[in-house]
């Protein structure tokens, strides 16, 4: 049975390279896609790749139903697209890079989500932030005190460590997926 797997944590701990680097592993045949995200951030800002909007045609998207998810965060606004619905009727389970503060939002539009939170120690949240450069030191603190905000613990939900390597925690996220797609299935 097709799920939506919801990928939150804090800015700076990694979910774009760790998603990435699941998506790498994960085999076609297992069905599992990974869902863009549409923001009003320029294409070239830096980070993920994204669909990127002005804010009057997100505005026009948001009213017209194009977003199955939509929410604000750090200046921007965010939004995750109505595909996902046909992706999942089509069989797929579908990945995506959600936000903490849109969880509860996310769990009443799809209930049967798996929702994860990326974790990372302060001090290797700040070492990544510094490292990427695109925030100045009044913004990284900003940041780091909004990394502080815990998500209520649901039904179902995953903490997962991101502070070892790349490869191996990657792995280890492929391993999930895989193991919540065949517990879904028995």
């Amino acid at each position: 049975m097709p799920r939506l797997i919801n990928i939150m944590g804090p800015s700076g701990c990694g979910k774009d390279a760790l998603m990435g680097e699941a998506r790498g592993i994960l085999p076609p045949e297992k069905l599992v896609v990974f869902a863009h995200r549409y923001i009003t951030r320029p294409a070239d800002a830096g980070g993920e790749n994204h669909v990127a909007l002005s804010r009057a045609e997100f505005q026009l998207r948001l009213n017209r139903g194009l977003f199955a998810l939509s929410w604000e965060s750090h200046g921007f606004v965010y939004g995750i697209g109505r595909e996902i619905d046909l992706w999942m009727e089509k069989g797929f389970s579908v990945v995506m890079n959600g936000s903490r503060e849109a969880l509860p939002a996310a769990l009443r539009a799809y209930p049967g989500m798996l929702p994860v939170l990326v974790t990372v120690p302060e001090e290797v949240l700040r070492h990544r932030l510094a490292s990427r450069g695109r925030e100045g030191a009044a913004d990284m603190e900003l940041r780091l005190a909004r990394a502080r905000m815990d998500v209520a613990d649901v039904p179902g939900l995953v903490r997962f460590d991101n502070s070892g390597p790349l490869t191996e925690r990657g792995r280890a996220l492929a391993e999930l997926i895989l193991e919540t797609l065949d517990d879904r299935r028995e």
